[in-house]
Order: C-alpha cells, then structure tokens, then sequence
C-alpha cells in the first residue's frame, strides 16, 4: 500500500486501468495529483478525463500536435490532441465515422475542449489553398456561433447556451470538404431575463463595446450598456475579456466563412432591435367601456426600431398593444392589458433573436456545406450544454438535463452495458459489474404516453384552464409510484416533510443528483407562443432579413394549426442527434469541473468525487479492466493482419475465423491475451494490439521493400528492351540517313555544275544583249538630239517674239493671287482697337494693300456699331462731342485719353473715333 502510494505521489498513474487498489479514494487522489502537476488528461481505456485547470498551459504548442500526430494512443502521455488523432487515424486509414461526446456539467470546459479537438485535425489533415479556406471556415463559424450563442453564467464565463453538434465531412485521403452544424433549444429566455451577476448574450456587449461610432449611430445605438432593460441596465464587463477585440474577431470571422457586408448589416440590424425592444415601455389606461389597456407613452424607441426594419410605427404598436380574435366569422380586435403587452414584446424579442440565431447557423451552413455527389467520411463534434442544479430551475434547465441524460446514456450503452452484453453474446467468459442504468429516468421524462414531457403537452394542448397546478396534479397523479420523482403530494402521501421542496416544485433524482424544478413558466414556456398580429407585423416590414424570419405573418398563408410544442421539438431533435451519434464509433471526453468559483488550479475533492460518483467513472475502469482492450470482426482483422503469416498470406482459402486462428498461432501471442467469440476476436491488453501494429508496420516495410525491388527490376528489364528496339530502330534510321545524305550529296554536286554551265551561257547572252542595247540607246540619243535641234530651229524662228510679255503677265498674276491668298489666311483681329494689317510683300502691291486695309477697318467699324445697344450708342455719341469740343483746347487731354485707353476705355473711344470716321 505505501509503494502503492509512493508511486501516486510521485508520478500519477497515466491509465486508471492500471491504479491499484482501485477505489473511489484512490481514483480521486490520482487525478488530484495529475491535476497538481498540470497533469490535466488521464486516460480509463480509450477514453479521456479532462479537468478544467481555468487558466492557460503550454501544452497545446505547434512542438505538441507534431508530438501526437501519428502517434500510439497509449505511447504518450495523456492528452486531447491523442483521442483527436486516434479519431482522425480510424476515419481516415479505417474508413469508420467518427464522433467525439464531450460531456460534463457547466463549466467543466466542454467548449474549450471542442475547440481543441478542431484546431488539432484542423493543423494535421491535408495543406493546399482550397483544404486551408475551409479549415479557415469550419475553425472561424466558433467565434461567430460563441458571440450569438454563449453567454457568462455564474458557473462560466463563456457557458453555451445551445447545443452544438458539428459533422466535419473528409474526402478519402483525409483532406476536410466541409461541415454542417446543427444546433439544439437556444435558451432565448435569457434575452428577456437573466440573474444579476450573469450576462445577456456575449453580442450585445461585443457590438456596444467594439462597434465603430459610425455603425452604433446607424444602428440608433448607445455605447452604455446600461442604457438597455434587457441588459438589466448594468454594465457587465468580464475581468480579461476585451469585448471589444471579441467583436472585430467575429466581424473578421464573418468575412473569412463568406457573409457579405449587406448580410453582416442585416444582422447587426436586427441584433439591435432585440435589444432596442427592451427598451420599449407600455403604461396603463382604461377605456370607455372601463376595460384596461395598454399604450406606449414614448415612441421614441419604437420608432428607431421601425426605422431600422423600415415598418409603420402605428403598425408594430397596434401588434404591441392589442390582438386581433378570429371568432367564427367575425374579427375582433382586442387590447392588451400591461402584462399581456409585456409578455407580447418579450414573445418577440425572444422569437427574432431565436430564428435569427438559426438563420445564422444555415447561412454558416451554405457556406461549409459539401457538394452533394461527393464520397465522404464524417467525423461529429458534441459540444452541448453540461448538466445544470441552479438555486432555481426552470424548463430550460429541465430540458438540458433530459439531454445530459441521454449522452450519459449513450455512454451506459456503448461502454458499459453494450459491452458487457457483447461478451455476452460473443460467448466470452464474463463477471457481471454492476452500474447504474439511467434508461429508467429517460423514460421518465420522454416517455410517449406517461412520460412528463407527454403530460406538458396534453396539459398545453388541452381545451379549457390550463396552469402549473393541473400541470402538478397531473404529474403527481402519473408518476407517484416513480421512485426517481418526488413532489410534495407525493411526499405528504408517504408522510415525509422536506422544507427543500416548495409547494409548486417537483423533484427528479438524475444521475449527477436531485434537482428540484419550478413548475412556474413550463406552461408558457412549452407553448412558445406568438401572437399572430406581431408575425404580420414583421412580415409587413421592409426588411429582407426580418421579414424572412416569419414566414407564417405572409396574410395569404395563414394556418390555424397549432406550432408543435418547445418540448417536442426540443424531443425530436435530441432523438435525431442520439442516432447519428449510434451511427459512428464514439470517443469519450469527461470534463470535470474542479471547484465551483472557477479559481485556477483549486482542486476540490468533495465536488469532485460527487462528479466521479455520477458519470460512473469507477465503474467504467472496473468494466475496462475486466474486460478487453480492442474487439474487431474477424474478416476486417484478417484482412489487416494477415501479411504477418505465411499461410494467411496473400489470401486465405478457408473460413475467416480458422485464418485469424492460424494468424495469431505464428506469433508470440500469450494465450491468456487473446479470446474468439462467434464473430469477434476480442484482445485483452491495448500493448498487445501495439506490438501487432509494429509488426505489421515492419511487415508492411518489408513488402513495400520487395515490392519496389520487383518493380525496379521489371522496370530494368522494360528498360532494356525498350532500348534495345531503340538501338534498332535508330540504327535504321541512321543507315537511311547516310544514304540520303549521300544522295543528296550527289544531287547537289549535279545541280553545281548544272548550274555553273546555264550562268556561263547566261554571262555569255548577257553580254551579247549589253552590246545590242548599247548600240540602240546611242542611235536613240543622236535622234533625240537631232529632233530637238529642228525643234528649237522651229521656235526661234515662229514664236520668241511674243514671250517675254506672256511671262510678265504670267507672273504678275500668280504673284497677285499668292498676295490676296497670303491675306485671307492671315486675317488681322476683329477688335475695332486694332489698326494692325500685314504689309505688302511687293512694291506695286502697296496701294492696293493700303486701300484694302483702309475698307477692312470701315467695315470693322460698321459691324461693331451694328452690334451696340441704344443706351450704349449714345454714350459714345456724347463721349464724341466731348472729344470734338476739348480736341486741341484743354494741355492734359492727350494725356487724358491715354490713360482713359489704359483704363479700359480705350475700346469705347475707339469706337466712337470709327463711328465718327465712318460718317
């Protein structure tokens, strides 16, 4: 016993399986001292107990995941990243579907230990631009799902408030393709209300706190979150939580899955109307017939939100403060009293925040979906809210608990009692471990006939008064006989008094433990009615996100059937989810909550045994240790392992088990390892399934080596004669070759002196004809030169007497038109100021030019007079008379007029000037 304890004390036992003594104490001293070393992994069999240490370790660097990845499950210390590679390894070399349940209570890490496990696959599977982006999409839609899904809670800072269950879908060589997400029952309750010392949704403290001043006014926000009632007027900042950062990693988050900048506004628009709804307020009148309704005294908030979905203020009040009745054939159109308007307007809050999460969580979907046609393997991700015991608990926490119920069901099945019924059926000798089977509470709640979530929907469904104490009798009257229900009528029946049981509470003895439930609210709450008039109002709005989220307010679609109840829906789903996950091999992570005020590295015992003690711990390691490691089906093992043995190898004539038989029977196998069922082989100890896998690794080495000295050799001797029919070949070519060249050789040398002797012929006709045409240009030349000398005799003696005038008169003219061309393509300016005209280029051309000037400038004066107004022609007709009386009588009007020229009336009298020329 003190080895025993030395050896705890000193390095803690890695696998539970092998703790000795195995008890409750010392199970919870080996994890306490794994947990006081930073040891927080330790293996039962293959699966994973993870304890939440509440602050950062160095465990989880790029030097770990290349440590676990391809590694022996059993080779290392415990860690995630080693159940994350053994499940990768099993989907991918296998060909089995995976699925890894994280379970534990709220705040035992659960979220964290999903991310985990998805950052590990996503860092070891296949590179490439297209594997990167959608590893980028399906890592990037946890910040967006967190920021719209989890919220502070006083057991977590970052507690989901939804289930997640993710199928991350790979190609055959392991390379991601894409995902889906499916999410389970939002708690939309806590949009309206929440518990002082907890948090709203982590959005609306992001987009207040990170939200540019720009998009805060565009949204009709402000930045104090204590301006808002459903943030229950408070400001809720998280020590080292910088909601700030938080919001622009989702923005970015966003952009990288693919919303488009119109889809983040949409959804930032109607985030705001949620929160902006708390803010409306009704108060109290009476109308004329005495009967009391509701009205809204400030319309200031309301008509933000309209403004903001582009709806009639007068519509969503009348929706806010009055139903319309269908009775018969007749309308009537009822007001609200103060209450009913408050349940109305947290009814819609809570319902668009609740279609818009799952409008989010498909458009992340469309986004990381796989194309359909493609082949695929699937690995699933649970990550879902841990099993809860608050001071109060409501439906809500009724029904997380019935889902908790469940996954510890699963794990009763597939661990221990499937296992145990195997042996059974494989004819394997077997003691019988006595756990307990929790089917017998499941049933208690989901049964289809007397089962308590049946009983809350006929007492929902049913004509007449329906409240929580016909809900309660009902109950009492059903399930008194249960022993794992208790209600005060049950209690006072049987004569017992317990002051911890309120009057409208009942009791259910789960698996972590009693959890009393408040009866109040599971009507309203399974019902998750909303008035009619307020989908029509957001149907009626103008914005395309909002009025995609009601599609039963389209008037032309009204339906009278009742929605199916939150409970069945909640049940359905939960049943959808426990078949996928029978579908795929599971792996087991059990996270445990080390102390409740999430203190770093505190370990409590009591809290810690209580959670050992429910999750069944000890009973799973008595199971494993009992049992055997690793059962497979003969023919997937033969069809493995069969390389190992001569006779097995390379295929096996007779019946799979007598192969497996004749397998193991060459090998250094102890009997006491191995056990043959009817259709399984079962193996005791997880090393002995190591040392196969290392011989069949070195097996494998081995064929690989003979394969490849095969097809070297085959690809020597395909060599060879490929060369040598190339030798041939080219050989024949090349003797083709040297007789064409030698051929073509000869016909050069021939075509050579063909052609020397045609050019000596041709230089010999050259020079012939050279002769005759020199002799035929000298007999042209001396015509020519006796023709023009008769020419020139002719002329002299007819015509030279003449031409001297002709050439004059020739010439004068040319030089005339050159003269009056030269002036129209230099044509002075039209300004009546400017006296500038070209000169004459000759001398005889001199008056003409001077008479031509002369006429240009009247006529300038003519059109500029033609153009003045009256008012202006008068001016200058009195500034001419001036001129006339002082011209040659006043010393300065010289001077005067200069500088009136300078000034800029230079142009008036200029024109008077010309007008007076003119006449």
């Amino acid at each position: 016993m003190e080895a025993t304890a030395s050896l705890l004390d000193a390095a803690a036992v890695g696998d539970l399986v092998l703790l000795d003594p195995l008890t409750e104490e010392s199970l919870l001293h080996a994890l306490q001292e794994r947990f006081r070393h930073r040891d927080i992994y330790t293996y039962i069999g293959n699966v994973v107990i993870s304890v939440n240490p509440y602050c950062s370790l160095p465990i989880y660097t790029p030097e770990k995941v290349q440590e676990y990845h391809g590694c022996n499950f059993f080779a290392v210390k415990p860690h995630i990243y080693a159940i994350a590679d053994d499940a990768y390894r099993s989907l991918r070399d296998r060909d089995r579907d995976q699925c890894i349940l994280i379970t534990g209570e709220s705040g035992a890490g659960k979220t964290e230990a999903s991310k985990l496990v998805m950052s590990y696959v996503a860092a070891v599977c296949g590179k490439g631009e297209e594997v990167t982006k959608v590893k980028e999409q399906l890592l990037q839609s946890n910040p967006v799902l967190e920021a719209f899904g989890n919220a502070k809670t006083i057991r977590n800072d970052n507690s989901s408030r939804f289930g997640k269950y993710m199928d991350v879908e790979f190609d055959f060589k392991g390379e991601p393709l894409g995902g889906v997400i499916s999410n389970y029952l939002l708690e939309k309750s806590r949009i309206v209300r929440h518990v002082r010392g907890e948090r709203n949704f982590h959005i609306f403290y992001q987009l207040l706190a990170g939200g540019s001043a720009e998009l805060l006014q565009r949204l009709r926000l402000r930045q104090d979150c204590r301006h808002y009632g459903y943030l229950n007027r408070e400001s809720c900042s998280l020590p080292g939580v910088d909601d700030a950062a938080n919001f622009r990693a989702v923005q970015n988050a966003m952009e990288v899955i693919g919303f488009s900048p119109a889809e983040v506004t949409a959804l930032l628009e109607v985030t705001a109307v949620v929160l902006k709804l708390g803010n409306v307020q009704l108060s109290s009148r009476f109308q004329a017939s005495g009967m009391e309704a509701c009205s809204i005294p400030e319309p200031r908030e309301l008509e933000e939100i309209c403004q903001l979905v582009g709806l009639d203020p007068g519509t969503l009040e009348q929706a806010l403060c009055s139903r319309t009745v269908k009775a018969r054939d007749e309308v009537v159109l009822t007001s609200l009293s103060v209450s009913q308007g408050y349940y109305g307007r947290d009814a819609l809050a809570k319902n668009i925040y609740s279609r818009l999460f799952d409008w989010l969580v498909n458009r992340i979907n469309t986004s990381i979906q796989v194309k359909p046609g493609k082949q695929r393997k699937v690995m699933g991700v649970l990550d879902i809210y841990g099993f809860e015991i608050f001071q109060d608990n409501g439906f809500e926490q009724f029904v997380i608990n019935y889902c908790n119920e469940k996954l510890q069901q699963i794990f009763i099945l597939l661990t221990l009692k499937e296992e145990q019924e195997e042996y059974i059926r494989e004819g394997i000798q077997w003691t019988p471990v006595e756990f307990f089977d929790n089917s017998i509470i499941c049933n208690l709640i989901e049964n289809g006939t007397c089962g308590i979530l049946a009983m809350l929907d006929e007492e929902c469904l049913r004509p007449g008064t329906v409240s929580e104490d016909t809900f309660l009798g009902k109950l009492d009257q059903v399930c008194a006989a249960h022993r794992h229900y208790e209600s005060k009528a049950t209690q006072n029946a049987k004569r017992v008094t317990d002051v911890s049981l309120p009057p409208r509470c009942f009791r259910i003895h789960h698996y972590a433990g009693k959890v009393t439930y408040n009866a109040t609210g599971f009507i309203e709450k399974n019902n998750d009615l909303l008035f009619r008039d307020l989908s029509q109002a957001m149907w009626a709005s103008r914005h395309p996100l909002l009025r995609s989220l009601f599609p039963e307010g389209d008037p032309q679609k009204v339906s009278l059937k009742l929605p199916p109840t939150a409970g069945s829906q909640f049940k359905a789903s939960v049943a959808t989810l426990m078949k996928n996950l029978y579908s795929k091999n599971p792996n087991y992570i059990r996270c445990i909550k080390p102390n409740e005020t999430k203190t770093a590295m505190l370990f409590t015992p009591e809290l810690v045994l209580a959670q050992i003690r429910y999750l069944g711990l000890l009973e799973n390691v008595r199971v494993r240790r009992a049992g055997y490691a690793f059962r497979q089906l003969y023919g997937p093992f033969l069809e493995r392992y069969k390389m190992l043995c001569k006779k097995t190898w390379p295929r096996w004539a007779g019946s799979e088990r007598t192969g497996v038989e004749a397998l193991l029977a060459e090998l250094p196998i102890p009997a006491e390892e191995l056990a043959y069922g009817h259709s399984k082989l079962f193996i005791r100890s997880p090393r002995t399934l190591f040392d196969l896998e290392r011989r069949r690794q070195e097996r494998v080495a081995e064929l690989a080596t003979l394969i490849q000295k095969m097809f070297r050799g085959w690809r020597c001797r395909t060599q060879f004669q490929l060369m040598r029919k190339s030798q041939i070949l080219i050989a024949a070519w090349f003797r083709g070759h040297m007789q064409k060249c030698r051929y073509q050789q000869m016909r050069r040398s021939a075509l050579l002196l063909q052609a020397y002797a045609r050019g000596w012929k041709s230089r010999r006709l050259l020079r012939e004809l050279k002769t005759q045409r020199r002799r035929h240009r000298a007999a042209s030349t001396i015509s020519a030169y006796w023709k023009g000398y008769q020419v020139r005799k002719a002329y002299k003696k007819y015509f030279r007497s003449g031409a001297s005038a002709r050439l004059a008169n020739f010439i004068y003219r040319r030089l005339v038109q050159k003269f009056l061309v030269g002036l129209r393509n230099n044509f002075p300016p039209l300004a009546v100021t400017d006296r500038t005209w070209p000169p004459a280029p000759y001398k005889f051309l001199a008056g003409a030019n001077q008479e031509l000037k002369d006429i240009f400038y009247r006529w300038k004066c003519k059109r500029y007079r033609e153009q003045l107004t009256p008012q202006r022609r008068a001016l200058l007709q009195a500034k001419l008379c001036a001129s006339e009386l002082f011209k040659d009588k006043k010393t300065l009007y010289p001077k005067r007029c200069r500088l009136g020229q300078g000034c800029g009336d230079g142009r008036g009298q200029a024109g008077a000037r010309g007008q007076a020329g003119a006449r």
